[in-house]
């Protein structure tokens, strides 16, 4: 009798997280190649390269993953990133690699080359009689209203300040991407106003009419604290891209500028990330001790002006400088925004060569540090802690 031929041995990897027919159906398909592994990110690569953390534990997925009947076995990869399947690549030796055309790369079809792997992409297409699934389409379920982060000016839109020398304060709209963790200055207490109405995403309208009715949902007649919100946070959620909005000693501002210009926007990208740091502690004030005064509040106004026009021009020295000086007038106004764990995040992360400028976000006393670097990528590629940005394009 002729010998029998092994069976190749399949190799796929990924998260598995929200485990759906989707990809019970790729593990189908790839397992008519040979006999089928599958490479799973483990909860420590997730959270650092995708900045959130798994909704089920890695030993649940890889309890799930083995369940299905089309997988022989299954791994917990031991690398990082998108790559983090070479060890267990390494280790196993497969003869073939197959991935879905939407996580192909040019990178993996290399790493195929030199290891002698055959790669394989298949497309994405739903078991028959079945509706089409995906991890992304799923996660709409789940709370998909953006997150701001203030650029420049910001302080300006409480007209105890902008009484004293009118001015623009600097926004972008994010993705939410990342955790975001509370009382860190990304504007979590409006973004739970937000979900009390709309839980899962904005609605799709006219977005400065969106933020004007949530800034007045969230500063009610009846506010129980007396604080009045600034306009910055409901403008900076709802109003996509790069905005800057005037304030002339009223809450809501005189006029809004909008840049929507994708090179403009992919190079904010490409130069902005946060890092975190301990969250501000309740109880306190970073209003306490304040000292408003008209030539700082005009620095500040100055800063985010000359800001907005470095980031224009794509100006990364001029950007720099003006984005670290307005957090400086900001911090001369309210120095209790750099108190316990702030400064010595500073002084430690300032001291690298590839960070040109920092500030806080919000109010400050903690929560993350919003950074200036030389290359995004290869900075959070050296500190996975980093956190890369995604600038929301549309209102949907």
């Amino acid at each position: 009798m002729p010998s029998m031929q092994p069976r190749k041995k399949v190799f796929v990897s990924g998260c598995y997280d929200l485990l759906h027919s989707g990809h019970v159906e790729f593990f189908k398909q790839a397992s008519q190649y040979g006999d089928l592994y599958v490479g799973i990110g483990s909860d420590r690569t997730i959270l650092h390269y995708k900045h959130h953390k798994t909704v089920y534990s890695e030993q649940e997925r890889l309890f799930m993953v083995k369940a299905i009947r089309y997988v022989k076995d299954a791994f917990i990869n031991s690398g990082d990133g998108i790559m983090d399947f070479v060890p267990t690549v390494e280790a196993l030796h497969p003869d073939i690699l197959v991935v879905n055309s939407d996580g192909s790369s040019d990178e993996k079809r290399k790493f195929c080359e030199e290891h002698g792997i055959q790669y394989i992409v298949l497309e994405r297409k739903p078991a028959e009689g079945l509706t089409a699934r995906s991890s992304t389409a799923l996660k709409q379920t789940q709370c998909q209203i953006p997150t701001r982060l203030d650029i420049a000016g910001t302080w300006i839109d409480q007209p105890y300040v902008s009484q004293y020398c009118p001015g623009w304060a600097l926004t972008i709209s994010l993705e939410p991407t990342f955790e975001i963790r509370e009382r860190c200055g990304l504007s979590t207490s409006t973004r739970k106003q937000i979900q009390r109405i709309w839980p899962y995403k904005l609605p799709n309208m006219d977005a400065e009419t969106l933020a004007r009715l949530i800034f007045c949902f969230e500063n009610h007649p009846e506010r129980e604290d007396g604080i009045v919100s600034g306009a910055q946070d409901a403008i900076g959620i709802c109003m996509p891209g790069l905005v800057r909005h005037y304030y002339n000693n009223h809450f809501w501002p005189e006029k809004i500028e909008t840049c929507s210009d994708e090179n403009v926007l992919c190079w904010l990208e490409q130069h902005l990330c946060l890092l975190p740091i301990e969250p501000r502690k309740p109880g306190c004030s970073v209003v306490e001790g304040k000292d408003i005064t008209p030539t700082k509040v005009k620095a500040l106004a100055d800063a985010a002006d000359a800001c907005w026009n470095a980031i224009l021009g794509c100006d990364l020295p001029r950007f720099a400088e003006t984005y670290r000086a307005s957090f400086e007038a900001q911090v001369a106004m309210f120095p209790k925004m750099i108190q316990g764990c702030v400064q010595p995040a500073i002084d430690h992360w300032s001291a690298f060569d590839d960070v040109l400028a920092w500030k806080m976000p919000g109010a400050g006393g903690g929560g993350y540090l919003a950074l200036v670097v030389t290359d995004t990528s290869a900075f959070c590629k050296i500190h996975p802690e980093a956190i890369a940005l995604t600038i929301r394009r549309s209102n949907m």
